[in-house]
């Protein structure tokens, strides 16, 4: 008898061979063309404001530590935090002021994001089916394509929320592993509050992570928000299943204070960190607004050290820019959208249409692949549903997110709004697919328990008998047709998750063209226009 041995573990494991092929696959759809379109060689649509600001950076950049500064009185007064403008600096002093400078690194951001959601899926779910349904949902989706495509901010923040989301998520991983073994050690009596949690470094990361969102959009500031709380009640929930004997009051005492720390002091710190070309310049914007006279004498920044109080006044300014900008105002806009149009993308953004006399279309639209998009409202639903009612925590993660980047939005419906504000939350909707996909997969209309009973009533065939019959050419229409019978009744799910992925891959084929500008014909146009509110 011959000695068995075991079989060698592979240098690559099938769940890194996924994530690879994917993130190739992303990489190629970001990077390809992707300096096409232009208007005329410069920057199209909100890229006209963002890439040269960056480019103000790089050519008043001295120290490397410190960065540049947008001082182009051009554009007056710069609405938005420099984090994002900072990390396209870097890639127009790699590239250039060209259309790869400027979109570069929302290329590569683009590809980091979609690893680190797959990343994410694969914590919740344990699943590499599951994660690489997610990373598949992920680089077909127009949303996430059009704006990894181009030099706008949302690309940075959706990257440093998704990166806090996976920072969350390994931070929970780990508090239970402490718990288990305090349990597993007999400690959890020691204190009716439980015992404390100790270092949380990878929280400490998520509001790193957070702070760097605020500091792209003043939006961030949202996930500061839920997150916080989504951290504290995941404390709570996880004294209570550990049987603390005083969950509420251990969480009260001995976790909130070092999560305000955490996801809300240090992200502010950080936000305050990131302006620090600011400080360091002498022609910053509002630099010297005190000095000058700007700030009105009976205001209390006259209170506080000239610096601080300029910052502080151009932070007030900035606020009250943002809230004038909406329709009683008289702010009106072609392509705006309210909050309730981003659940299934039924009024995308243009950001860029060129006609030609033939009616020729070269256009790209913020368009969320529709299959994806449509089903938000019923796959979010379901998320809820398995969260509250099923006690389901693997679906806080998607819920929360989602609707981070979603309800705010409706406290100022006044304001003018964009689809592009919705970046935030396709990372979360193609969660909760994955994770809703994962659920139906081994679901079948046919118990496999009778699969061999039943399987000769039907008249399938197993492999082998399949084979012989292919060899002696004797396969049959009604044995083939059994056959499907089969797999449909014992594989029901697994099915149809499979035509859902096809189906998705196969209108990202057909969308592709109106995401990246390539030419259609007006019969083409008139095609994809399948709502009169993409017109």
């Amino acid at each position: 008898m011959t000695a068995r041995h075991p079989s060698p573990t592979p240098l690559i494991s099938p769940y890194r061979w996924t994530h690879i092929v994917i993130g190739i696959v992303a990489f190629l759809t970001r990077f390809i063309g992707l300096t096409s379109p232009t208007d005329g060689g410069t920057p199209v649509f909100d890229e006209k404001h963002y890439a040269p600001q960056a480019w103000q950076m790089v050519q008043s950049w001295k120290n490397p530590f410190v960065g540049g500064i947008e001082d182009n009185p051009g554009y007056g007064l710069v609405v938005h935090p420099p984090v994002g403008k900072q990390i396209e600096m870097v890639s127009e002093w790699l590239f250039g002021y060209s259309a790869l400078g400027w979109r570069a690194a929302s290329a590569l951001s683009g590809v980091v994001t979609i690893s680190l959601l797959m990343s994410t899926v694969k914590r919740l779910a344990d699943s590499t089916m599951v994660a690489c349904m997610a990373g598949i949902i992920a680089v077909c989706d127009g949303v996430l394509l059009v704006t990894q495509r181009t030099a706008m901010l949302d690309v940075f923040q959706c990257f440093f929320v998704v990166a806090a989301a996976y920072l969350l998520v390994r931070d929970a991983q780990q508090m239970d592993a402490r718990m288990c073994t305090v349990r597993r050690q007999g400690r959890i009596a020691d204190s009716p509050w439980g015992p404390r949690m100790g270092y949380r470094w990878w929280r400490f990361a998520a509001g790193v992570s957070i702070g760097l969102a605020s500091g792209v959009k003043w939006s961030g500031l949202f996930y500061l928000v839920f997150f916080g709380l989504l951290s504290v009640m995941a404390d709570c929930a996880r004294r209570r299943r550990f049987s603390v004997q005083r969950p509420v009051r251990g969480t009260a005492g001995r976790d909130i204070a070092p999560a305000v720390a955490s996801l809300v002091v240090l992200p502010i710190a950080v936000y305050v960190f990131s302006w620090r070309a600011w400080f360091a310049s002498e022609t910053s914007v509002y630099r010297h607004a005190k000095e000058s006279g700007m700030i009105d004498s009976g205001s209390v920044l006259h209170r506080v050290p000239a610096p601080i109080s300029n910052w502080l006044y151009y932070q007030q300014q900035v606020l009250e820019f943002h809230s004038t900008l909406t329709n009683s105002h008289g702010h009106h806009h072609p392509w705006e959208s309210k909050p309730w149009s981003w659940l299934a993308s039924t009024r995308p953004m243009m950001y860029y249409d060129a006609v030609h006399d033939d009616g020729t279309h070269y256009a790209q639209m913020l368009l969320g692949t529709p299959i994806i998009w449509w089903v938000s409202v019923p796959v979010m639903a379901w998320a809820t549903w398995c969260w509250v009612i099923g006690r389901d925590r693997r679906w806080a993660v998607p819920v929360v997110g989602y609707t981070a980047g979603f309800l705010p939005w409706l406290t100022n419906v006044d304001r003018q709004m964009y689809f592009f504000y919705a970046t935030n939350m396709i990372p979360f909707l193609i969660m909760a697919i994955a994770l809703s996909l994962g659920q139906l997969y081994p679901w079948a209309l046919r118990h496999r328990a009778n699969q061999g009973s039943d399987s000769q009533g039907t008249g399938a065939i197993t492999m082998p008998r399949l084979k012989g019959a292919i060899q002696s050419r004797r396969l049959t229409i009604e044995s083939c047709w059994a056959q499907v019978k089969a797999v449909w009744f014992d594989h029901t799910g697994s099915v149809l998750a499979c035509v859902y992925l096809g189906a998705v891959v196969a209108m990202f084929v057909y969308f592709l063209p109106l995401m990246v500008a390539m030419p259609l014909s007006a019969a083409e146009w008139d095609d994809h226009m399948w709502l009169p509110s993409w017109r």
